[in-house]
């Protein structure tokens, strides 16, 4: 499938600040291209995603999430749609749209089927009760400015069965209030932005260790010296011997030595192991968001890489991917975390400065996230092309929902 168009992702909070959501939407080569919103441009989009996070045997590979897509009304009845689950489909649509009695009927069948609708820029007081027949979401222009007003607004719509969806959310302050409001909310770079808080910072006893190890790992320590350190923590312990007799891991047997573990494992899976516990040893006042985009990130950047490197040293560059959040992760600096770990040059010239021979990648994954103006020159410079790099978002998505998992 020939595409010139890249993939680009914003998350869909809760009021816990979990992603229950993606909005994907395709990123116009320049500005002065048409908008986004061709029927056939959008309809290669949907069949796309289609084939590759709906599995022939797992079936959606993304989980629990919920993919939200921009949609145009000559699209709607596109056979593609039939190829994703509908309880986890939602096409965005404007309002304005359903005064065409046919974009209407189209919208009420895909409802009846189970596809959601999100129905944006709707004058909620005309369409009053009929709005739950049409859209399961509504999107809601969110200012912090007057939120009793915006509240008296809403009240009527949190006792229906459609949910609501804010935008723009620029700052933590405004996604409490949505979240007081009953919103979830689509958080553009704020969920890059970590939220303040009152625990505190530094290493906790779990990250303490884990750091121990990577460090051991990084100089070629002998087995038995980071079995011995392993013992010393039953958690990380278990843990070690629960992913290597994961089904993705596929030993093929029992293991129920730490000493079989860590020979299985060999040093490079291991400290990219070890790269992602550090992430999720995080402290109470981490945001899920976070972590889940660091998992993303990893990956992306890893799968962007190993063309031209190949897997095995493309691991460094899931390691950088990892790294380049951490300090937000762990509430500390960049510095800090360099200090405290021992990482080659190249990884750190890529964490520091995207510069060396990992920074690109990592950068090219980082702009994916921020719909940056960046991403078809950062694709161009490592002669990516357009889907090269949205299969790789998209299986780094299915990939991530995996480690959660």
């Amino acid at each position: 499938m020939h595409q010139t168009n890249f993939l680009v992702r914003e998350p869909l909070l809760d009021a816990q600040q979990r992603v229950v959501g993606y909005e994907l939407c395709w990123q116009q080569p320049s500005v002065s291209a048409p908008a986004a919103s061709s029927a056939d441009a959008l309809e290669s989009l949907i069949g796309f995603v289609a084939e590759q996070v709906v599995d022939d045997d797992d079936g959606w590979r993304l989980r629990d999430k919920t993919l939200f897509l921009e949609a145009v009304p000559a699209m709607l009845s596109t056979d593609a749609l039939y190829r994703l689950p509908p309880e986890r489909t939602v096409l965005s649509i404007k309002a304005a749209e359903l005064a065409n009695p046919d974009t209407l009927s189209a919208v009420q069948g895909l409802r009846a089927g189970g596809v959601g609708i999100l129905l944006r820029d709707a004058d909620l007081a005309r369409i009053g009760t009929r709005l739950p027949s049409i859209a399961s979401y509504v999107e809601v222009r969110f200012s912090g400015a007057d939120v009793g007003a915006q509240a008296r607004t809403y009240a009527a719509l949190k006792q229906s069965t459609v949910g609501m969806v804010a935008r723009p959310v620029s700052n933590w302050a405004d996604f409490d209030a949505c979240a007081a409001l009953g919103l979830n909310a689509f958080v553009g770079k704020l969920h890059l932005t970590p939220r303040p808080s009152r625990d505190t910072k530094g290493l906790n006893p779990a990250q303490t260790i884990i750091m121990q190890l990577m460090q051991m790992v990084r100089q070629n320590a002998d087995l038995p010296q980071l079995e011995a350190v392993l013992k010393r923590d039953a958690t990380l312990s278990y843990k070690l011997l629960r992913f290597i007799n994961s089904a993705g891991f596929g030993a093929g047997r029992e293991i129920q030595s730490l000493k079989q573990a860590l020979t299985l494992l060999g040093y490079t899976p291991l400290y990219r192991w070890l790269t992602l516990l550090l992430a999720t040893a995080s402290t109470s006042g981490y945001s899920p968001v976070l972590l889940e985009t660091a998992v993303v990130r990893g990956r992306l950047a890893e799968l962007l890489g190993q063309g031209a490197m190949g897997k095995s040293e493309a691991e460094n560059i899931f390691v950088a991917g990892m790294f380049s959040l951490l300090d937000r992760l762990l509430g500390i600096s960049m510095e800090e975390v360099l200090a405290n770990v021992q990482l080659t040059d190249d990884v750190v010239a890529a964490l520091l400065t995207r510069s060396g021979k990992y920074g690109p990648y990592l950068a090219l994954a980082e702009a994916c996230e921020l719909n940056s103006d960046l991403v078809a020159s950062l694709a161009a410079t490592l002669k990516l092309s357009p889907l090269d790099v949205n299969k790789a978002h998209l299986s780094a998505l299915a990939w991530a929902q995996n480690v959660a998992a």
